[in-house]
């Protein structure tokens, strides 16, 4: 039973990072194929506030958020003038860099040896051991997500992303700031993306750069593609679905040089499946352009 919980706090932290990125590309069009990264400095920074500086795991998920925002900022401020594949091709720059220092940086990352004994979070001083109450804390993360997100959606802003979306230059044309706007739903976006891997580094208790690879953010993308484009009920299924359907493959006994490319397998058949199909996912309203 505890494993399936583990399974569902896996899939709830999924949730976030692809409810955030679908505010980026589902809301907005923007193609952003790093947002791993986002996740990959919220973690880090949380963990090594923690481990080094002994700060309480709540205050560094603040910190960890924080700093992704700023990495948001420090993507989409560059990539203004870029659009369609050379904006994904920028923004899949950026998590190339973002990986290599975590791998790099030995002397403060320990590089592919990784970051163990993170602390878990606490609450008035009682740790937060047992799964199912991460499963609770995972949770109400997700409802802030989802319900802030939405009121950024069905807000006057979110309504001028959609119009970027649409039409940029009739966007622009209305007098509407574009390149304000992508500015910062790029950060509102990496914030919730820098929670959300504070919350798995605090909850595995160990980090390391292969967690956060260019497959990691291939991996939000195709959730966010899967459950549907501007949608995020779309994003929670994709999530959902697309955490436990490779976990069904260890019920099978295959070895694991064979489920993990076996994995990627599925990945890419559902995506090409989709393409042909049902190109705006299983509950989007707009297709990929």
């Amino acid at each position: 039973m505890e494993y399936l919980i583990h399974i569902l706090v896996i899939a709830g932290i999924y949730v976030i990072l692809a409810q955030s990125l679908n505010l980026i590309l589902g809301y907005t069009g923007l193609p952003a194929l790093g947002h791993g990264a986002f996740s990959c400095v919220g973690a880090y920074v949380s963990a090594l506030l923690a481990l080094q500086y002994g700060l309480t795991p709540w205050l560094g998920l603040i910190f960890g958020a924080a700093a992704a925002t700023v990495l948001g900022f420090m993507v989409a401020v560059p990539c203004l003038r870029l659009k369609g594949d050379y904006l994904a091709l920028a923004t899949l720059g950026f998590a190339v860099i973002v990986y290599s220092i975590a791998k790099n940086w030995v002397d403060v990352t320990r590089g592919p040896l990784g970051l163990p004994g993170i602390p878990g979070f606490s609450i008035f001083g009682f740790e937060l051991s047992s799964v199912w109450l991460y499963l609770a804390l995972v949770a109400l993360f997700v409802w802030l997500t989802t319900f802030l997100i939405r009121r950024v959606v069905d807000s006057p802003f979110g309504r001028i992303l959609q119009g970027i979306r649409e039409d940029e230059i009739v966007t622009a044309a209305l007098g509407k700031d574009v390149n304000r706007h992508k500015v910062i739903v790029f950060m509102i976006g990496a914030f919730f993306a820098g929670i959300a891997g504070s919350l798995y580094a605090h909850y595995i208790t160990f980090i390391d750069p292969s967690s956060f690879t260019i497959m990691e953010s291939i991996t939000i993308l195709l959730m966010v593609v899967f459950g549907g484009m501007g949608s995020l009920k779309g994003s929670f299924v994709g999530a959902v679905v697309l955490v436990v359907l490779p976990e069904l493959l260890r019920f099978l006994g295959l070895p694991s040089s064979i489920a993990a490319p076996l994995r990627q397998m599925i990945y890419g058949l559902l995506l090409v499946v989709l393409m042909l199909y049902r190109p705006q996912g299983l509950l989007g309203k707009f297709k990929l352009q």
